[in-house]
């Protein structure tokens, strides 16, 4: 009799896991092609194109996602994962502190350049509106962990080159990471810059990276002071 009783259940519960396994990997799918949906249309995109270029219709895509905010808090999620795992493989590849936070600044920049009508999509809107106008609230929860996680990715360099306490490299890291998203974002809406010089993604990545690690105050100082100091030998050695 218990044998009887117990099978059914096991079966049961054997065809409900495949059904789960079922339902994420088509999440999965649906998330993949709507990214590149948003990718190829842009931020904008409406339900019916993403539907489209999954192949199926918008009354499937219902079927997995309540409506197109919880679409995009998908993508999102998976988009900032994306990032974030990409962030610490830089990081932990860097041979010096300074080198790591070079290459976290580069990866996020290509990767913002790369697909501007994702990045816009997920994050929703701009620092200072610079973003496209959208029809809806930020998807804050992938963003805030994301966030969270990489302020401790760029602390640890940090920590590492000052001997910090773990507070103050945190504190820095999450002004770091402000500056950075906010600079990248300044950028990726102004392609063409405010007098048509806008600067490659080399020049900003290393530009960021010296105003973090040393401060736009002494490296802007600097380098007056070693125009000026440039100048002055210049004239002295003309004057001979």
């Amino acid at each position: 009799m218990t044998d009887r009783t117990t099978r059914p259940t096991a079966a049961v519960d054997g065809r409900s896991t495949r059904w789960d396994d079922h339902r994420a990997a088509r999440r999965a799918e649906l998330v993949r092609a709507a990214r590149k949906a948003v990718h190829r249309v842009g931020p904008a995109v409406s339900m019916d194109e993403i539907a489209a270029g999954a192949g199926t219709s918008k009354s499937i895509v219902y079927r997995y996602f309540e409506d197109k905010a919880g679409l995009r808090l998908a993508v999102a999620a998976n988009v900032v994962a994306t990032m974030h795992d990409a962030l610490r493989e830089a990081a932990q590849s860097a041979p010096t502190p300074l080198a790591a936070l070079r290459a976290m600044v580069g990866v996020y920049l290509e990767m913002i350049e790369h697909s501007p009508n994702v990045y816009w999509f997920v994050t929703r809107t701009a620092i200072g509106g610079n973003g496209p106008a959208t029809d809806g609230p930020e998807p804050e929860a992938p963003l805030g962990a994301y966030l969270d996680s990489v302020i401790e990715l760029v602390a640890e360099p940090f920590a590492r080159a000052v001997h910090v306490p773990p507070s103050t490299a945190a504190a820095w890291a999450a002004g770091a990471v402000g500056f950075v998203r906010g600079a990248g974002e300044w950028w990726l809406a102004h392609p063409g810059g405010p007098a048509g010089d806008r600067l490659t993604r080399e020049e900003l990545t290393e530009q960021v990276t010296r105003w973090l690690w040393h401060g736009p105050v002494g490296v802007l100082h600097h380098d007056e002071h070693e125009g000026l100091t440039t100048s002055t030998t210049a004239r002295t050695q003309e004057n001979r």
